[in-house]
C-alpha cells in the first residue's frame, strides 16, 4: 500500500518536470510556446479520454488518461505561476475550501436525510457562493449565457431548451416541435442554395438546435445517440477493412456501398447471436 508521503513525492516530482519543460535554460520549446489559450483543446481532448477509458474499464488506461489531464491541470498552474497570477497552490487550497465549505453535513453541524438534500444545499451554496442569487443573475438570460459558454455544444441546446420551458416558453404539442423541425430544414435547404456560407452555418445551427428539440420532448439523449452513430460507423468501416483485400481507396463507390450492405448484415448477424446467447 503506497503511503500519503509516496503519493506527496510523484505529485512533487510532475510539478519539478513541468518547470523544467518551462524553464527558459534548457527547457522544451514546445511547452515554453504554449499559452493557457493554445492549451485549452488539450484540456478538453485529455477530457474527453479520461470518459472513454472510463467506459472502456481499463484501469491502466484510466490511470494514464488521468495523468494526462493532471498534466494539464499543472501546465496551466506553471504557466499562470510564472505571470504572478496564481499557483499550483492556490488551486489545490481553493477546492479543498470549496468542498468543505459546500459539504456542511460532513465538516459542519448541518443534517441532512437524503442525496436530494445534498444536492439542493450544494446548488444553494453554490448559488451563493458566484453571487448567482442577485437579481442580475437570476435573469433566464444570464443563466442560459453561461450554459452555452461552459457547456458542449449539444449539452447546452438541451440545458438551454429545457430552462427555457421551464418557464412556459414551449410548444403545446409534439406536433408543434416537428413542425418546426420542416420549417428549419426548408430554410437549411434555402440557404444552400443561395445565401452565403455565414447564413448557411446560421441554418444548419438551427437545424441542429430543432433536433435537439425532438430529442428533448421524446426523452433522448442526442450525444448519446451521436455517440452510438459514431461508433456503429466506425465498427461498420472496421468490418469493411475486414472484408476488403485492398486498401479501401482502391475502390469504386459501388464497390463501397456493396461492402458496406455486407458489413452491416454481418454485424447485424453478430448482434443476433449475441442476445440469442
Amino acid at each position: 500500500m503506497e503511503s500519503q508521503n509516496q503519493t506527496l513525492a510523484a505529485l512533487q516530482e510532475l510539478i519539478e518536470v513541468v518547470e523544467k519543460l518551462r524553464s527558459p535554460d534548457g527547457g522544451c520549446p514546445w511547452d515554453l510556446a504554449q499559452t493557457p489559450t493554445s492549451l485549452t483543446p488539450y484540456v478538453i481532448e485529455e477530457a474527453y479520454e479520461v470518459v472513454d477509458a472510463i467506459k472502456q474499464g481499463d484501469q491502466k488506461a484510466i490511470a494514464e488518461e488521468l495523468g494526462d489531464l493532471l498534466l494539464q491541470v499543472v501546465l496551466q498552474a506553471q504557466i499562470a505561476r510564472e505571470a504572478g497570477e496564481f499557483s499550483l497552490r492556490d488551486v489545490a487550497e481553493g477546492i479543498s475550501q470549496k468542498l468543505i465549505r459546500r459539504h456542511p453535513h460532513v465538516f459542519g453541524d448541518v443534517s441532512v436525510t437524503s442525496v436530494d438534500e445534498v444536492r439542493q444545499n450544494w446548488e444553494q451554496i453554490k448559488a451563493a457562493e458566484k453571487g448567482e442569487l442577485s437579481p442580475e443573475n437570476q435573469k433566464l438570460s444570464t443563466k442560459l449565457s453561461r450554459y452555452g459558454r461552459t457547456l458542449p455544444p449539444l449539452t447546452a441546446a438541451m440545458k438551454i431548451s429545457q430552462k427555457a420551458a421551464d418557464v412556459g416558453f414551449e410548444w403545446e404539442n409534439i406536433a408543434g416541435v416537428w413542425a418546426k423541425f420542416d420549417e428549419e430544414l426548408t430554410e437549411f435547404q434555402q440557404a444552400l442554395a443561395t445565401e452565403t456560407p455565414a447564413n448557411q452555418q446560421a441554418e444548419l445551427g438551427d437545424l441542429l438546435f430543432a433536433v435537439v428539440q425532438l430529442a428533448r420532448w421524446h426523452h433522448l439523449d442526442p450525444e448519446a445517440g451521436l455517440q452510438g452513430t459514431n461508433e456503429r460507423f466506425v465498427q461498420r468501416i472496421k468490418k469493411m477493412e475486414a472484408f476488403a483485400d485492398r486498401p479501401l481507396s482502391d475502390y469504386t463507390l459501388a464497390e463501397l456501398e456493396s461492402l458496406w450492405q455486407q458489413a452491416k448484415a454481418q454485424i447485424a448477424r453478430e448482434s443476433q447471436a449475441t442476445d440469442n446467447c
